[in-house]
């Protein structure tokens, strides 16, 4: 089978490390990057043996698929000319700036049987793969996910920046319709809001509590969930989860009668490369993405309503 030949859209912080990972993939050549600034394109395309580019346009004929990491402006425009060259499209989170793109690069994309994948990394996190078989009804979901601030990411706000990896994992263990959202947020450092709380109401009964910072002193990326016949938490930088069951087979809770706990806990894994891999499979072998267009587009059309809502409280 002859090697795929890739590129990648934007190489900045993010992009250049989707670059290494396709340089390092075995069957994907990696044919180029693409950066407005020439330096920087230059700079990564001699650090992963490939040819700069300053205008992606010149590729659409030379390459399979791409990985699309941009600012978010341009994620519509860049990606619906991808899919017009029937190239694969791994586009970063947010997936666009409104639902009707979305929507729009969702129809284009199933026209021309391409693969469209959606950048939530936090898919590939070995803490939530290892959810499958665990989860079953949620009732109550509380996320919190701080960050020291970083002037990258600034062009959207704290929710189109962090909280919607959140929104993505939340609506898929939720498995739900959602009902209702109120959300709070405030300007600290930046001019969009640095620090937001939603709170989600399915139709299910299932509560979400979503809090995101990127002004925080420490990172901190936790998720507690409470289902009938358990709580569970995930640490996604320890790379651990604790699943708390009455009755069950794990290690007794003296200070709890008849409750026990069962940690799991997870080596150092890579992420992107596990992304980038599964979106290079989903071509190969005729897939449905781990992450599609249609979740992209969910998460977003949530992470806009809690903006719609936000109740600023002004700048600290």
């Amino acid at each position: 089978m002859s090697n795929l030949r890739a590129a990648v859209i934007g190489v900045g912080y993010l992009g250049r490390f989707h670059a290494q990972k396709y340089a390092a993939l075995e069957g994907v050549d990696l044919v180029g990057v693409v950066d407005v600034d020439l330096a920087r394109a230059q700079e990564v395309a001699q650090e992963v043996g490939c040819t700069a580019y300053t205008d992606y346009r010149p590729l659409l004929d030379k390459v399979d698929l791409v990985s699309i990491v941009v600012p978010t402006q341009y994620h519509y425009q860049v990606a619906r000319a991808c899919l017009e060259a029937d190239i694969h499209i791994l586009l970063e989170k947010p997936v666009t700036q409104t639902v009707a793109e979305a929507e729009d690069l969702i129809r284009l994309a199933a026209e021309r049987n391409r693969v469209f994948q959606v950048g939530h990394l936090e898919r590939f996190n070995p803490a939530v793969v290892a959810l499958a078989g665990v989860l079953k009804n949620p009732m109550f979901i509380e996320s919190h996910r701080m960050a020291p601030y970083k002037p990258r990411g600034t062009d959207v706000n704290v929710v189109l920046d962090l909280m919607i990896h959140d929104i993505d994992i939340i609506l898929t263990l939720a498995k739900s319709d959602l009902k209702l959202v109120n959300s709070v947020g405030v300007p600290v450092i930046s001019d969009e809001v640095d620090i937001a709380n939603a709170r989600l109401q399915f139709e299910s009964g299932c509560v979400a509590n979503v809090t995101a910072s990127r002004v925080s002193v420490d990172a901190m990326r936790k998720v507690r969930i409470f289902q009938p016949d358990a709580y569970i938490t995930i640490d996604y930088q320890a790379r651990k989860i604790g699943i708390f069951r009455k009755g069950g087979e794990g290690m007794p809770l003296p200070m709890i009668p008849n409750v026990t706990l069962e940690e799991r806990r997870f080596e150092q894994g890579d992420s992107l490369m596990d992304e980038i891999k599964s979106f290079v499979r989903s071509i190969r072998e005729g897939l449905p993405p781990v992450v599609s267009g249609e979740d992209g587009k969910r998460a977003l059309a949530v992470a806009l309503e809690i903006n719609a809502k936000l109740a600023p409280q002004g700048p600290m």
